[in-house]
């Protein structure tokens, strides 16, 4: 996968499809996008927080979605690099009341991208 362009467009919808199953509460697209070894990290109030993947999927399965409760949609990419076969990309994500910021450890493998690591840091 050398092609810059394709793989902008490859990571956009990756981001897309994480945005989505984040805002509707979508398990299965959310952890389509997601490496299964993936780690989670939260800073939250200058409190870290480690997860799993399944157990990040498990909190998003029981909670109500962002769409559920009449949110807007406000997510969005702020920026992404890509180096090879390596990418990180900033996003924001601004569901319940809170200003969250991911930056997004993505790899390509079995070829296609995927998250490997997230790390998400609570603003207000």
């Amino acid at each position: 996968m050398e092609n810059s362009a394709a793989n902008e467009a490859l990571i956009s919808d990756l981001l897309t499809n994480y945005f989505n199953g984040i805002y509707n509460g979508d398990v299965p697209l959310l952890q389509s996008v997601f490496h299964s070894q993936a780690l989670i990290g939260f800073d939250i109030n200058g409190e870290t927080h480690f997860k799993t993947l399944n157990q990040y999927l498990e909190g998003v399965k029981n909670r109500k979605s962002p769409r559920e409760l009449g949110e807007e949609f406000k997510m969005k990419i702020l920026s992404v690099e890509i180096i090879n076969n390596t990418a990180v990309a900033k996003v924001q994500v601004p569901i319940f009341e809170f200003d969250y910021y991911d930056f997004l450890s993505l790899i390509i493998t079995d070829n296609k991208w995927v998250i490997i690591n997230k790390l998400a840091s609570k603003v207000n």
